[in-house]
C-alpha cells in the first residue's frame, strides 16, 4: 500500500509541473487576481489559463472567490511561495555549478591553446631537415 503522504506530495508536485501554473502562482504572490488578469499574464489562449487554474484548484493550491461576474483567485496556503523560493534557490545553485564547470573548461582550453604553439615548435625542431 502506498504511503498517503508520499502520494499527496507526488500529486502536489504534478500539479506544479507546468510553467503556466508556476507563472500563475508567481502572479498570485502579489495578491488575488481575476481570471482575465491571469489570462493576460499567460499570453496564451484563454482556455489555457482556465485549464491551469482548474488543475491548481482541484489540488487545493488556489481558491476562487466569486464577486459579481468575476472570479478572483488566490493561493490557499502561502507556504507554496516558500516552496517556489526554494526551487529558485536550487535552480540558482545549479547555475552556479554550471558556471564553475564552464569556467574550468575555459581555463583548460586556454591552457591547451597556449601549450599547442610550444608543442608545435618542439616538433619542428625535432623533425629531420631535408
Amino acid at each position: 500500500m502506498q504511503n498517503p503522504v508520499r502520494r499527496f506530495k507526488a500529486e502536489f508536485f504534478k500539479a506544479l509541473a507546468h510553467p503556466g501554473r508556476i507563472k500563475i502562482l508567481e502572479a498570485l504572490r502579489l495578491g488575488e487576481k481575476t481570471v482575465g488578469e491571469l489570462q493576460a499574464l499567460l499570453d496564451e489562449e484563454p482556455a489555457s489559463a482556465s485549464q491551469q487554474l482548474t488543475v491548481l484548484r482541484l489540488k487545493n493550491i488556489v481558491v476562487g472567490r466569486k464577486a459579481g461576474s468575476n472570479v478572483f483567485y488566490s493561493v490557499r496556503d502561502p507556504l507554496v511561495f516558500q516552496l517556489l523560493d526554494v526551487a529558485r534557490g536550487i535552480f540558482n545553485n545549479h547555475l552556479i555549478d554550471t558556471q564553475d564547470t564552464l569556467s574550468m573548461l575555459r581555463e583548460e582550453e586556454e591552457a591547451l591553446a597556449s601549450a599547442l604553439p610550444q608543442e608545435r615548435s618542439k616538433q619542428k625542431s625535432l623533425s629531420p631537415k631535408s
